[in-house]
């Protein structure tokens, strides 16, 4: 406890890289700091049981940890069981989640940038297919700086074609490893005015393009100016049936939207997907909490990807939170991670480092949690469904019953 002790009183006031008091994320400064024995129960509250048991680590062949040590990125892998059936067989999905800093600073020709960055990601890929990942999702708008704060019109020149250069970077992975990619982009629609959109293309095992979903929700908070750039999407709460399951993606900021995380689950979502670029300012209190309790609500895994590195802009901004001009965002803080529809979820990736997270899903879980809590069954959609149709009204009227005595004078 004594370790504790330094790490609590000592100044971590500013941390310059991204890191917490210097350990790369809160669970390995907590098992740096307790005893095997505290670990484990401090474990145990913080990330839960799955199947009554505390979540199963899966090792790392040798020749992926050279990849992860030769090109710096963390690497972690898990599994997540079902109880045994009798008349189903374990469905085992291995997804695969890849969150990454930029590789080029933002004052870099833009076409080198984006380059560099499929470079940066292509080794990550790699030790994806390697490992036998069956779904991979990468982060939100990966294939450029998270330039949504400048208002600047140029960054759009990174928008491309659901069909464009990185969709096609991405398949040739899909189709060497067998492996359905999720690749969210800044899209650009050429067939309707040159719109654009935050998107997300699925790429099947065999290459093609299955779909895409585009952002519901879109943020005007802080610093994020996302507004200025692209529109709420227009594309619903579709679930792609694969080869490996049925997925939805909720992009960023449509996670703090429990209606969105609803609708992916009533069209029979088995995994959905969240990528997203956040800062550690404004909303990492809110990361380990709003996935899981989406995992647990709607009985589905969830998997949630962030960005990382703090991404310096050539001009300073303003937003609307009354900060003085700045250059930066902030620091997006990865902590990429899986929850499940038991309550369990897995450590966080490294809080300053690019990483890859593998996790075995047993999708029969899903249904398993269902029939153990019944939240289908008991959701009593019709009394939401009379709800909702009354407050998108213009005359709608709160259902509120005052205390007839509130505002009466007494003596």
């Amino acid at each position: 406890m004594e370790k504790m002790d330094e790490i609590v009183n000592g100044d971590s006031s500013e941390i310059k890289d991204g890191s917490i008091c210097g350990f790369e994320s809160l669970h390995r400064l907590l098992e740096s700091s307790l005893s095997p024995q505290q670990y484990k129960e401090v474990s145990r509250l913080l990330t839960g049981l799955n199947c009554g048991k505390p979540l199963e680590r899966l090792p790392v062949v040798e020749s992926i940890k050279g990849l992860s040590a030769q090109h710096d990125f963390d690497i972690q892998a898990f599994r997540f069981n079902a109880d045994k059936e009798l008349l189903r067989e374990p469905r085992i999905v291995r997804v695969g989640l890849i969150q990454n800093s930029i590789a080029l600073p933002t004052t870099a020709p833009f076409l080198d940038q984006k380059l560099a960055i499929f470079e940066k990601v292509k080794p990550i890929i790699n030790a994806a297919g390697a490992s036998g990942v069956n779904v991979l999702c990468l982060q939100e708008a990966w294939m450029m700086p998270f330039a949504f704060c400048t208002r600047e019109k140029r960054w759009c020149e990174f928008a491309e074609p659901a069909d464009g250069e990185s969709t096609q970077f991405l398949q040739g992975f899909a189709r060497k490893y067998n492996m359905v990619i999720v690749n969210p982009i800044l899209e650009r629609d050429l067939k309707h005015g040159e719109t654009i959109w935050n998107t997300v293309v699925i790429i099947g095992n065999n290459g093609n393009i299955i779909g895409k979903h585009r952002k519901n929700h879109i943020p005007r908070v802080g610093d994020f100016n996302e507004s200025t750039y692209y529109m709420e999407g227009n594309t619903g709460h579709p679930v792609f049936e694969t080869a490996y399951g049925k997925i939805g993606v909720n992009i960023c900021y449509g996670r703090h939207h429990p209606l969105n995380w609803l609708a992916f689950g009533l069209n029979g979502a088995e995994i959905v997907f969240n990528p997203s670029a956040t800062v550690g300012e404004l909303s990492e209190p809110m990361w380990p909490i709003e996935a899981r309790n989406a995992a647990i609500a709607n009985s589905y895994y969830v998997g949630s990807i962030n960005r990382v590195g703090t991404e310096v802009f050539p001009n300073p901004f303003t937003s609307g939170d009354g900060k003085p001009q700045h250059a930066d965002f902030g620091h997006f803080y990865g902590s990429s991670h899986v929850s499940a529809p038991d309550a369990s979820c897995t450590p966080s990736l490294s809080r300053n480092k690019d990483g890859l997270l593998i996790s075995d899903l047993d999708l029969n879980l899903c249904r398993q949690l269902k029939d153990k809590w019944g939240f289908r069954m008991t959701a009593r959609y019709e009394l939401y469904a009379d709800m909702l149709s009354r407050y998108v009204k213009p005359d709608f009227e709160p259902q509120v019953i005052s205390d007839p005595l509130l505002h009466k004078n007494h003596l």
